[in-house]
């Protein structure tokens, strides 16, 4: 993110935005204060910001000259991200994103200490909802007034919208798979594909590749670096969400078990072990109020039955194969340093 000054200029076009959006706000009702506060607060406030990396230096791969323009149009991903991050805490519900309240708790909160009318926890679910929807539609709108020649948006939209129609699918077959109680491999590595694989990685890629006019040589080998390196990405943040450090993830340990997760680590250790440790696994994940005690038993199964092993394992063969598919690519020199940098970035992080 160092290279090209790109994650200041990033957050640089993110604060303007916002703070456009701020003065639109206001301009309705200044009850909206609040609305303006969270989403900055939200979006301006850590995150990685590997998606716009992801899809700069493809531009930049691909050929494309620096711009500000691009920069703005690709840090319309982390409203992309922000919209699925207040949908997902809200779904999962998650009382912390990054070390702070999430969005439905901030609000739940606001509406407690103005001894509101109602449920504090409904008004802090809608809010959330609400929040969730504008800066998707935010994302939109930062992308259309980017400043990008609209030949290049026009070739860079298609990929956009299947980004987040994929998303939004894989969210649901995540929703889906807790309520079925499906376990298979098969469905936890389709469920880490579309809910967070593609959208983090490929499509990011795909989208710089579109706005610089890339080869269709080029694209294909795009998808084939960024398909399984999203997918290892993915693989790393079930890791996390399960043997993670709440102080460094920002999230309570064991989240993952608690909200019911059927993550391709989870689905590894069900297809091997039986008996009482099966028991253990179908009676604890999806319990809200799984305690210490029990995340700690079911860590043990995990790492027993040998998934987390299995899991990363399979982290470092899709890896592999990523940087492979990168290596045989034609990709300006500096770009593949950068884009093989992201890629240890992206699956040897903490957080």
């Amino acid at each position: 993110m160092e290279r090209a000054g790109l994650r200041p200029r990033v957050d640089k076009a993110l604060t303007a935005f916002l703070a456009m959006q701020r003065s639109r706000l206001l301009s309705i009702d200044e009850a909206l204060a609040e609305v303006a506060d969270a989403l900055e607060a939200f979006v301006l406030r850590g995150g990685k910001r590997l998606r716009p990396a992801f899809a700069y230096w493809g531009y930049r791969g691909a050929g494309g000259i620096d711009s500000d323009h691009v920069v703005a149009a690709v840090a319309a991903l982390e409203l992309v991200q922000a919209s699925a991050l207040i949908h997902d805490d809200l779904m999962d519900r998650s009382d912390t994103r990054r070390g702070e309240p999430s969005v439905h708790k901030r609000f739940a909160a606001r509406h407690a200490a103005t001894a509101g009318r109602g449920p504090s926890e409904a008004f802090g679910d809608n809010a959330a909802v609400l929040l969730g929807d504008l800066v998707l539609v935010w994302s939109d709108e930062l992308l259309h007034a980017s400043g990008v020649d609209p030949a290049d948006l026009a070739r860079a939209r298609p990929v956009f919208d299947g980004m987040r129609t994929e998303v939004t699918a894989g969210q649901y077959l995540d929703v889906l798979t807790a309520v079925t109680r499906d376990t298979s491999l098969d469905r936890a590595g389709k469920v880490a594909r579309y809910k967070s694989a593609k959208y983090t990685v490929e499509r990011p890629l795909l989208l710089g590749a579109a706005l610089a006019a890339a080869p269709p040589a080029l694209i294909a080998a795009y998808s084939a670096f960024g398909l399984p390196l999203g997918e290892a990405f993915q693989l790393r943040d079930d890791v996390l969400g399960v043997f993670g450090d709440p102080a460094v993830t920002g999230k309570p340990a064991g989240d993952d078990l608690r909200e019911g997760k059927r993550t391709y680590l989870v689905a590894a250790a069900y297809e091997t072990v039986s008996g009482a440790s099966r028991a253990e696994i179908e009676r604890g994940l999806g319990d809200p109020a799984l305690d210490e005690a029990g995340v700690g038993r079911l860590r043990a199964i995990i790492t027993e039955s040998g998934a987390l092993a299995r899991t990363e394992a399979r982290i470092a063969a899709l890896t592999e194969e990523a940087l492979a598919a990168l290596q045989a690519a034609d990709v300006e020199p500096e770009a593949r340093s950068v884009l093989l940098d992201l890629a240890d970035a992206a699956v040897r992080r903490t957080v």
